[in-house]
């Protein structure tokens, strides 16, 4: 195995000591102030707002009125320069964008360098097109902009999220106001200074930091039309039955537990490629995360021991070397959620594997690991971990694989591995999941609808699909 001497990136970002919210343009006087930390360090990068009621209000208020007087009131080909100009705008600091995502979430800068930002980056160019055609998005001619956006973010995927939600809302014509998750505000801050260097009209994008109690008081308002939520299934529910009831539109992309299926005719190191980037990707911080593999049982022994030794090759530590592979929890609270349930799968007969790995004296870090011989029924294979951690199931026939597959209460995504067409296409027909790879895993384009089933939620983001969230039929 090779040794890699240190590749550090250079810390191109640099922060406020502390951030107000963004709302009008303008950034407010911070008050009720909050640490947000490096995780992969424990050190304060700088002091985050917490959002009240009336912060949420303003915010609101001068969506709304941007909408009324200003937004709703240009044509699609003048909403469309301004995405343009935020895409270019975005590209031109990348670098800046992605040091700022890697020390405020702890993911490898070489993810947030070749993924995140340029991920981000497509959307805002992707849905730029749209917003002079709207009138083929499949709603008819001259559909309408639903009024004021709520979005909430997490903090997986901070800005690639933010991108997710913002581009195409504002080129269906909405305003908006976004909530970064606690942990990761950072890159939504850098976002709205974006937002100012690109002369977006005051008011069109807001953001209010904070914690769930923000969250909850903007999802509420009565004066927002749309909410939109990426996060948890168990908040998902309390968002559910916040805004029954109501006229507000709701999209909800939530957790997931996805099958990594593969046959014994699969190209087998493609597949442990395939395995390794399905779950250790951004530390497992995935809701579409290959966490349960479904090997067939012929090939169990054979791919366990080239899996093993692929994960012995994977670098662990500083998130910011460009060598490293596996970056850092995102907080302490995640980490002891990790722990406990992989605790609890080991206590119901699962076999625990991790390589040697030498864990930094501080931030927050778990190896990445393998639960082997697990049941359907235990705790690893059933629950979303969020984490670096791999349930290892075994099957026999394409029909008990199907049948293992399914047996989760998520239906977000899954993957094949087979060289034979015919088998991926009839598999794929029967699996409950919103999207499926096939010889491949964790591939996104913005022309392409994302989101799942059951308990993983409803609605789509990307593509026309994801346009359509934000428009109604014109009369």
């Amino acid at each position: 195995m090779f040794d890699y001497a240190p590749a550090p990136e250079a810390k191109l970002a640099s922060f406020q000591k502390s951030y107000g919210h963004f709302i009008g343009g303008k950034f407010t006087k911070p008050a009720n102030l909050y640490p947000t930390i490096n995780p992969a360090t424990e050190e304060v990068l700088a002091e985050i707002s917490h959002g009240t009621a009336k912060d949420v209000d303003l915010a609101v208020k001068s969506a709304r009125a941007a909408y009324e007087k200003v937004w709703s009131k240009l044509s699609g080909a003048e909403r469309g320069k301004y995405l343009y100009r935020i895409a270019r705008i975005m590209q031109e600091r990348a670098r800046e964008l992605a040091v700022a995502e890697t020390l405020n979430n702890g993911k490898p800068i070489k993810e947030t360098r070749d993924f995140d930002v340029p991920t981000a980056v497509s959307w805002f160019f992707y849905y730029a097109g749209w917003a002079d055609k709207l009138d083929h998005a499949g709603l008819g001619h001259n559909p309408q902009a639903l009024g004021v956006a709520a979005q909430v973010v997490p903090w997986n995927f901070p800005l690639m999220m933010l991108a997710w939600k913002i581009a195409p809302a504002l080129a269906a014509g909405n305003t908006i106001v976004l909530k970064p998750s606690e942990t990761t505000p950072l890159s939504a801050l850098l976002f709205a200074e974006i937002c100012q260097q690109a002369e977006l009209p005051e008011g069109v994008v807001n953001i209010v930091t904070g914690f769930g109690d923000t969250g909850a008081a903007l999802v509420g308002h009565k004066d927002v039309n749309k909410v939109a939520f990426t996060g948890s299934t168990e908040v998902g529910k309390i968002i559910a039955k916040q805004v029954a009831g109501s006229n507000k539109k709701v999209t909800l992309e939530l957790g997931g537990k996805a099958a990594n299926i593969v046959f014994d005719d699969a190209p087998i190191d493609q597949a442990i490629e395939g395995v390794i980037n399905g779950i250790f990707f951004n530390q497992g911080h995935v809701c579409c995360a290959g966490s349960r593999l479904l090997i067939q049982e012929s090939i169990h022994d054979e791919f366990i021991k080239k899996l093993k030794r692929r994960m012995s090759t994977l670098s662990l530590g500083d998130p910011m070397d460009k060598n490293t592979d596996v970056g850092a929890i995102n907080s302490a609270d995640q980490l002891a959620k990790i722990k406990k349930l992989v605790k609890k799968g080991v206590s119901e007969g699962g076999e625990l594997w991790q390589p040697e790995c030498k864990i930094p004296r501080n931030g927050f870090w778990f190896a990445p690991a393998i639960v082997d011989n697990v049941s359907p029924a235990n705790t690893v294979a059933r629950e979303e971990i969020f984490g670096p951690v791999l349930s290892v199931i075994t099957f026999r026939t394409p029909a008990e694989a199907v049948t293992k597959a399914n047996n989760t209460e998520y239906g977000l995504s899954a993957g094949i591995w087979t060289e034979k067409g015919s088998k991926m296409l009839k598999l794929a027909d029967q699996l409950n999941a919103g999207v499926i790879w096939s010889n491949t895993f964790n591939q996104f384009d913005p022309t392409s609808p994302f989101g799942g089933f059951k308990e993983s939620g409803y609605g789509r983001e990307g593509g026309r699909q994801g346009l359509l969230s934000y428009l109604k039929a014109g009369k």
